[in-house]
This record gives C-alpha cells, structure tokens and sequence, in this order.
C-alpha cells in the first residue's frame, strides 16, 4: 500500500512465491491444450493470432487453477490442483494461528470454486466479494471483515472488484491464487 494513512498500521510486507506442481490430470489437460491451441495459433495471422496466443495463456491458467475451471465441469474439487491443495494447506496453517486471511482470484468462478472448497474441506466460512456484489454489500462485507471478531476469517476477493479502494488491515496473510 502506498497510502501514508495506511502503510503505518501495516507491517513489513513479507513476500513469498509458492510453487506447487500440477496433478497428473493437470498435465495432461496442459499438454492437450498446448497442442490443440498451438495448432489454432500456427493457423492464424495478425490480430487473431495474437488472440489465439492471449486464449492459450489464459486457458493455460486456468489449468494450473483447476481443471474445473477451464474444463467448467461440475466434478470434485479435492486432490484435482496441486495448487489448491497447496492453498488450503497454507490457510490451514494460517487460520490455526487465528489469522484472517485474503484470497484474491481473477476470476469469480474460480472464487465460487475456492469458496465451496475452503467451506467444504476446512470446514470454514468465506466471504466473496466479486465485480458482481452490490455497493451496500461490499460495504458490509469489508466492515464485517474489519470489525466483527465472529466474522468469517478468509475474505476471497476478485482482482477487479478488491484491487483498488479497500482498506482491509485486519488480514495477516494475503494469497493471490492464479498469480
């Protein structure tokens, strides 16, 4: 944050990359959409070449969130991701500390996904705060959040909703899940 108001009630930010490595469904859902998109790419030119290369990458991302989400099936989230396996570890640690916790995603169905996943395998409340939540709800939600100690204590945000204009200094620990 570079707000001055802000900045001295935060404490020294700490940065730390996580690598987690892709399940075997993963890499294989990689490699096919690698071929197939390369082929897509190969056979166009210009401006819809260059579109092809942005819907390989984003598909690609998609991938290594979850295959749910690029594959937009409605299977089982657990042991599908290494990175959300890593992710619900990582909150595990976190929340037994007593920390609240952000999750940023851009993608809201990738948040729904995480959302249904921290609730149903750690058993924990979330807040979602997307492009999509009304202004009296976003304000209630980052009021709850900041001042309710029986509030839920991961707070998932979408990139375009929760980038800008929040003051959320009450979270220990911030993830940014499809960086």
């Amino acid at each position: 944050k570079s707000d001055p108001l802000v900045i001295k009630d935060l404490p020294p930010k700490n940065e730390m990359t996580v690598l987690c490595s892709l399940t075997k469904e993963q890499a294989t859902l990689y490699a096919a959409v690698v071929r197939e998109e390369l082929s897509r790419v190969e056979e166009a030119e210009g401006l819809a070449r260059r579109g092809r290369i942005l819907a390989l990458l984003t598909a690609l991302k998609q991938v290594c969130n979850h295959p749910v989400q690029y594959m937009r099936d409605a299977g089982p989230l657990i042991r599908r991701s290494g990175k959300l396996t890593r992710l619900l570890e990582m909150l595990e640690e976190a929340l037994a500390e007593g920390d609240k916790v952000l999750v940023f995603t851009q993608y809201r169905e990738m948040g729904d996904l995480l959302s249904d996943a921290i609730e149903g395998m750690l058993g924990v409340d979330t807040m979602f705060l997307h492009g999509g939540t009304p202004r009296r709800e976003r304000e209630r939600m980052v009021k709850t959040f900041q001042e309710d100690a029986d509030a839920p204590k991961v707070f998932l945000l979408s990139l375009k909703a929760g980038g800008t204009g929040l003051n959320l200094t009450d979270a220990c620990s911030v993830f940014n899940f499809d960086r």
